[in-house]
């Protein structure tokens, strides 16, 4: 059966990455990685196969990279949830206000000036930096995480405390991570496809920004009613086929 808490954090990591704080630095990171310019990967750009192995390889580095240190955090996140698990009232209020705050400032109710801010490498030095080198720049992204995303990342931490185990935690964020990272690979592999899609859909991270916003609220509000497992409820009786999944 499917665990519908994973197929959650799947499709926030989805929504991660189409971010507008992550979607518009993917090519400067696929031309940093694959140690090429950006004009050398442009939608218009005849893209060799070397240039395409070397992006994809160094994708799916960068993105274990990334993935690892979401791994940690979740276990982290589980291990401390276990030591102030008598406060956990208190944080769950805590934890949900500061969503919600988030959540007002994507759909610019309000607005938060830090959040403004991003990691981004710089993609001026286009020498080939290696598998090894992508796996490093990947951690660095992670703990560098970009502070617009953080929320979302947020929220599945707060969900990832409230574990049994810090196994279990560490599983979570993977998921999470691979929902965020997994497009980027894709990308890798098809990156004149992916630059055209991004060339259009670019018009559309506004809309995307305010779905975020109104989902951390919602998250917030079923943080604070305690009400999370109503999701997963309500999917499982009206989509029941997420039953025989697994």
């Amino acid at each position: 059966m499917l665990d519908v808490t994973f197929l959650g954090a799947f499709l926030a990591g989805l929504l991660s990455f189409l971010s507008p704080c992550v979607l518009p630095i993917v090519p400067f990171y696929l031309s940093y990685l694959a140690g090429v310019g950006i004009n050398q990967i442009s939608a218009k750009a005849e893209i060799s196969p070397a240039i395409r192995l070397r992006a994809f390889l160094a994708a799916g580095c960068f993105s274990l990279g990334v993935i690892v240190v979401f791994m940690g955090l979740g276990a982290t996140a589980t291990a401390f949830g276990q030591v102030v698990r008598e406060y956990f009232d208190v944080l769950r209020w805590v934890a949900a206000a500061i969503i919600i705050a988030m959540g007002l400032h994507f759909l610019g109710v309000i607005r938060i000036g830090f959040l403004y801010r991003q990691f981004r490498a710089d993609a001026g030095d286009t020498s080939n930096v290696g598998l090894v080198g992508a796996f490093v720049i990947g951690m660095a992204f992670a703990f560098g995480w970009t502070p617009c995303v953080g929320p979302v990342l947020a929220t599945i931490l707060f969900t990832a405390a409230g574990q049994e185990t810090a196994g279990q935690g560490a599983v979570l964020l993977f998921v999470y991570g691979l929902g965020m990272t997994l497009p980027f690979i894709l990308a890798a592999l098809f990156i004149g496809p992916f630059m055209s899609w991004m060339a259009r859909f670019r018009r559309h991270l506004g809309t995307v920004e305010k779905i975020m916003g109104a989902l951390l609220i919602l998250f917030g509000v079923l943080i604070a009613t305690n009400s999370v497992n109503v999701i997963a409820q309500w999917m499982l009786e009206h989509m029941p086929w997420f039953s025989a999944i697994g």
